[in-house]
């Protein structure tokens, strides 16, 4: 069409990539494929519109072209760019003479409509062409898809079909194009959806399940969805279909629905039993905030404590306890919120009706709430001090019995010496001997009240400051008499002095007695050591806390028997003994812890059957005195008396009160006896100066001895007093008074002494 609109011999398409050129179609010559130098197409694709060459002869640069020079001789070409819609040139539409020439502009017009209408064609073509390779495309995707899917249109007829429908329907998707639902569906089916297929060409998106029968004979769970196809007016032309099989899905759902089920009957029953476990438990719970404001509490509350839920939620947990134990509870929260560790605490409630219930309780912190769980602990707390009350009746019964058992061979021997000692035919040598009887029997009385007093802890002691490691060195060296020669005695004392403040000899009897029950488990033979540690805490001992002080523990070990464990817990009791009948009374180690307890400190014991015990005497160290006076018990006496002093005796009993003062008037005093502290001061504020000194009693009605020995040294600090008592809960617990005290019973010399030592002080030297 070209070449017949240009009048020319020769015309063809001509298209061009990066290293070739070659002719598409031709008219004149052959179509072929050249080399990119030959032809004059590549300098064509450069214009905008067209390129005109009228005499090829004449153009230089192109005289000498092959396709000039040679077949076909060319002398004219003229050529149009085709050129793509998005501005790229791919070829040319030319024309070719072999005489030289030009084209009328008629001509160039047709040219270049022609070109157009070239590359329309060939966009066409490959629209086409990209069409059915989507639409095969698509086929695949569709094909390779588990879901069946297709296109009905208005009338329908099935327009597209996927290989999902030989799977659902038994039918090959080629079989399905162009046939209706009708044909396809059974009557049945189709009746059942033509409700759904009617709202969806109505415009509206249709999605429902249903059980499909499918050829292979399983009843598959179709989730059917129909989506309506509109066009350019708005209308519909027809709908998809997508059919899923969701048969596993529908039996995980039916699987989870059944465990779910399963889970909350579980929870449920959970729920029941928390809740019957919440109302019907005997303890007592309760859900706070951290400052102790109760947000609910269970049954088991309003039973013990009477309160009423309503009563109880929004207060706090203190309002309920009992005043004196607010403080403690307070702080128990305060240590919760702070998230330090705490123990059970154990406190009072206050009932609805006034009255105090003992509770237990345990607190949980848990995500910003207080769990707590009480338990009522009231009977067990009362029976628990019923039985101590039982066990202090046994332990007094059991020490009433021992007492009664000595006292009563001491009284013995003391009644059978004074009736002999009535006869008047009896010889001198006898009646010494019998008054010596007396004499040892009251040392010994003397000795077991002393005893009974430390393990009751209301011995008067008499502490002083002194040096241990030197008290142990002498206690060794007299050790060696008491164990015997076949028991060697090692000491392992530190290099460094250490203090305690107690007193001496009770010091010294603890050390004996212990040493002695060594010397009784090892039968005479064996080693005893005594080991001194300073500086050390005091551990928790038979369920007492531990105290953090600086101790000085002296251990004794022995290698003898050892204690059984079920007679460890028994050891300190009074009258308790593991010796046989008469070899021992039982109230030396009751003695020692009695000593230990009242000065500060504890006995530990430990021991292993076979291997020996070892004993741990604890005492509060203190710091290194100033100086170390000599101590009142290593002062060397006067054997000189000083007589005719006038002495004031207080004294309620009348017995004692006449002893008293014949002993005085026998050893050259004159005593002045009152019966009370009361009638003392009258004495005294009328002439004190008249007294050289007061010998007083401890307890006493009214005004105690201790009392008035602290106003006559207010008063009258020049005027001497010595206390008296053979037993003092006051001097027990005081023991920095500062007066002389003369133990019951004393003698004649011990008054003598006493009184001569302590007015001799008082005098200015």
């Amino acid at each position: 069409m070209a070449a017949q609109a240009c009048d020319a011999p020769m015309a063809h398409i001509n298209f061009i990539d990066a290293d070739r050129q070659w002719i598409k179609a031709a008219v004149g010559h052959d179509a072929r494929e050249m080399p990119l130098h030959f032809g004059f197409c590549t300098q064509a694709m450069r214009e905008d519109s067209i390129l005109v060459l009228p005499n090829l002869k004449q153009e230089p640069e192109l005289a000498s072209n092959p396709l000039v020079t040679g077949e076909p001789h060319l002398r004219f070409y003229a050529g149009v760019p085709l050129t793509t819609a998005d501005g790229w040139a791919i070829g040319t539409l030319c024309v070719l003479d072999r005489e030289p020439r030009t084209l009328t502009a008629q001509q160039e017009f047709i040219l270049k409509a022609l070109a157009r209408t070239v590359m329309a064609q060939l966009e066409s073509r490959r629209s086409a062409a990209a069409l059915r390779a989507r639409e095969a495309e698509l086929r695949l995707v569709a094909d390779a898809m588990p879901v069946l899917i297709g296109f009905i249109d208005r009338s329908l007829t099935y327009r597209f079909a996927n290989a999902a429908y030989q799977t659902w329907t038994g039918r090959a998707p080629e079989d399905v194009i162009g046939r209706t639902i009708s044909e396809v569906l059974s009557a049945g089916e189709l009746e059942a959806r033509l409700p759904q297929i009617e709202r969806t060409l109505a415009g509206e998106g249709v999605q429902f399940e249903l059980n499909w029968a499918c050829p292979d004979g399983q009843v598959r769970v179709a989730d059917i969805r129909y989506m309506p196809r509109f066009v350019a007016d708005g209308s519909v032309d027809g709908f998809y279909v997508f059919v899923h099989d969701i048969s596993d899905r529908k039996r995980v759902e039916d699987l989870l629905q059944t465990r779910a089920s399963h889970l909350e009957a579980q929870v449920a029953s959970q729920t029941r039993d928390r809740d019957r476990i919440w109302t019907l438990s005997p303890v007592l719970k309760v859900v706070a905030e951290p400052d102790g404001r109760i947000e609910g509490v269970n049954p088991s509350w309003t039973r013990t404590l009477g309160w009423s839920e309503a009563e109880t939620v929004g207060r706090k947990i203190s309002d309920f306890v009992a005043a004196d134990e607010r403080e403690a509870i307070a702080g128990f929260l305060s240590r919760l919120a702070a998230a330090e560790p705490v123990d059970d605490t154990e406190v009072s409630f206050v009932t609805s009706d006034g009255s105090k219930r003992r509770i237990l309780w345990t607190f949980v912190p848990e995500e910003g709430v207080l769990y707590g769980f009480g338990r009522d602990i009231t009977e067990q707390r009362q029976a628990e001090e019923a039985l101590r009350q039982s066990q202090k009746l046994e332990a007094i019964g059991q020490l009433t019995g021992g007492v009664a058992h000595d006292f009563n061979n001491l009284l013995t021997i003391i009644r059978s010496s004074v009736e002999f000692l009535r006869r008047p035919e009896l010889s001198e040598d006898r009646k010494r001997r019998y008054l010596n009887a007396v004499s040892e029997t009251v040392d010994r009385a003397a000795k077991l009240t002393s005893q009974l007093l430390a393990f009751a802890r209301r011995q008067t002691l008499r502490p002083e400051v002194f040096e241990v490691s030197e008290r142990l060195r002498a206690i060794s060296d007299m050790l060696d008499s008491v164990t015997g020669a076949r028991i060697r005695v090692v000491t392992d004392l530190p290099g460094e002095h250490c203090y305690v403040r107690a007193d001496a000899s009770q010091f010294e009897t603890a050390l004996v007695n212990i040493a002695v029950n060594a010397r009784d488990a090892m039968d005479g033979e064996g080693k005893l050591t005594l080991h001194l540690d300073a500086g050390v805490p005091m551990p928790p001992i038979r369920g007492h806390a531990s105290a953090s002080g600086r101790f000085v523990a002296v251990s004794v070990t022995d290698t003898g028997t050892g204690i059984a464990q079920a007679d460890l817990a028994r050891i300190f009791e009074p009258f308790f003994t593991t010796k046989e009948v008469g070899k021992g009374t039982g109230l030396g180690l009751s003695q020692v812890i009695g000593f230990a307890k009242q000065s500060g400190g504890d006995v530990d014991v430990g021991s292993t059957l076979g291997r020996g015990t070892t004993f741990i005497l604890y005492l509060p160290q203190v710091e290194t005195p100033a100086s170390m006076g000599i101590a009142a018990a290593d002062q060397p006496e006067e054997t000189a008396g000083e007589s005719g002093l006038r002495i004031l005796v207080v004294e309620d009993n009348l017995e004692v009160g006449r002893f008293c003062t014949q002993i005085l008037e026998d050893l050259g005093h004159s005593p002045v006896w009152t019966q009370n502290a009361e009638a003392a001061l009258a004495a005294i504020e009328g002439s004190a100066t008249q007294f050289d000194a007061v010998f007083s009693d401890v307890v006493m009605p009214g005004i105690g001895g201790l009392e008035l020995a602290r106003q006559l040294r207010d008063r009258h600090p020049d005027l001497p007093v010595v206390l008296t008592s053979g037993y003092s809960h006051v001097l027990a617990q005081d023991d920095a008074h500062g007066f002389e005290v003369l133990r019951k019973p004393y003698s004649a010399d011990e008054l003598a002494r006493v009184l001569r030592q302590t007015v001799k002080r008082s005098r200015p030297h």
